[in-house]
């Protein structure tokens, strides 16, 4: 597409609370950045057609906002279903895996995340934004170390938890069920991307593919 097409502010940003804890701003914050991110990895990787997407700016970088209403919802939903359990350090990954017919994981975008509980400081709410906006950057050009996927493969939004929320005092918590979906025997590969530690937040993004004795036993 033209640089000089116009872009318009994206849309799904969440409307911050007063008199918030630093857990919580954060956890606002990254929400909303990883509804971004995951767009942009589904982009990236060629799934749908680039019509389906358009662009907005974000954090001041350009970036995609899926145009299909249910793509869009399900992006939005699985990560601002994640808020309550990020603002309390429950969760330790996110992931975007896709997956061959097989229903075998091929290829795996992890964000690692860590909001330190006991920070009780104000946020440097610029500053994380600029830390956060450099992940959106390294993204958008980290097309090469990806793999090629087959056209009629399907993917997934993931999370792992490093103990499970309450059920009963977070509705949100009831969208996520145990997964049944098949694991690699052998460690992956790792390719990091980009890391960041800006206090209270320490995230880490990198891809996750399968060695090559688990490539050969598939």
């Amino acid at each position: 597409m033209p640089n000089s097409k116009p872009t318009t502010p994206f849309s799904g940003e969440m409307e911050r609370k007063d008199n918030q804890s630093p857990q919580g701003e954060v956890a606002g914050i990254l929400v909303e950045f990883l509804e971004v991110a995951i767009t942009s990895v589904v982009y990236l990787k060629g799934i749908y057609p680039s019509g389906a997407f358009e662009r907005r700016r974000y954090m001041n970088v350009v970036v995609q906002r899926a145009r299909h209403p249910q793509l869009r919802e399900y992006i939005h939903s699985a990560v601002s279903g994640l808020l309550p359990s990020i603002q309390k350090g429950l969760v330790e990954r996110v992931a975007v895996t896709f997956f061959n017919t097989d229903n075998i994981p091929m290829e795996r975008f992890i964000f690692k995340l860590m909001v330190n509980q006991s920070f009780g400081s104000k946020v440097e709410e610029s500053d994380l934004e600029f830390s956060l906006r450099s992940f959106l950057i390294k993204l958008s050009v980290s097309q090469p170390l990806t793999t090629v996927l087959p056209r009629d493969c399907r993917w997934e939004i993931m999370a792992y938890f490093r103990s499970l929320p309450q059920v009963s005092t977070s509705k949100d918590a009831e969208m996520w069920i145990p997964t049944d979906t098949k694991q690699w025997q052998q460690p992956p590969l790792i390719t990091p991307i980009k890391s960041m530690n800006s206090e209270p937040l320490g995230l880490q993004l990198y891809l996750e593919h399968p060695s090559p004795a688990e490539q050969v036993s598939g």
